[in-house]
């Protein structure tokens, strides 16, 4: 399997002078070029020993700060991120011949930010995170399905889901910000926001 790339290249001066900027236009690029899910991107954590894992899940929000995603704590990439706080993410927009790749340190949200997000989910996604032992093996099916029923008549239609304790949102502060862009022959171009103190440089990087 192999597709040719033709896509119009990035130059430095295309992109926008803070990091954010440019990827709120690339996000909006992959929204109206009508992408699934434009705001998925695939989140690499590593265990202790250096071990790898990776998956995807929804960018929430996005700053200057950082990015923003939102979990169970006790999770598998929860865990690895408390014992290991680093990680790469990575946005595939493969109908745009694009992707940009964010690095650098990770934390826990403050707890009333996540608190106000929580607030705004559908209620049975609410219902979800409590009822869920995030990466856990269970028996089957019916142990989340009972979960479920069981916190929904905890909390009926009507009343407020409180935020479990072991749920919240992390914060990717970035060290390097890649935008990648195909080009035919496998020229690529990739141009990279680096933190350097308190500045960010931009950088080309050979494909």
């Amino acid at each position: 399997m192999r597709a040719e790339y033709a896509s119009i290249g990035i130059a430095p001066a295309d992109l926008a002078a803070d990091w954010h900027v440019q990827l709120g236009r690339w996000l909006t690029d992959a929204a109206d070029a009508g992408l699934p899910e434009p705001n998925a991107m695939v989140v690499a954590t590593a265990d202790p020993a250096g071990r790898p894992a990776s998956r995807t899940v929804l960018l929430k929000a996005y700053d200057a700060a950082g990015l923003v995603f939102y979990t169970n704590y006790t999770s598998a990439k929860g865990e690895q991120l408390a014992a290991n706080p680093y990680a790469s993410v990575t946005f595939p927009w493969y109908g745009l011949r694009r992707q940009v790749q964010v690095r650098g340190p990770v934390s826990r949200v403050d707890p009333a930010e996540s608190d106000a997000y929580f607030a705004t989910r559908p209620r049975g996604s609410q219902l979800g995170a409590w009822s869920s032992p995030q990466s856990q093996v269970i028996d089957s099916r019916d142990v989340l399905d009972t979960a479920f029923a069981s916190y929904a008549a905890r909390w009926p239609e009507g009343t407020s889901v409180p935020r479990p304790p072991h749920w919240g949102g992390f914060r990717l502060a970035p060290e390097t910000v890649e935008f990648w862009q195909g080009r035919e022959n496998r020229v690529h171009d990739r141009l990279r926001y680096r933190r350097d103190g308190a500045t960010w440089l931009l950088e080309r990087l050979a494909p």
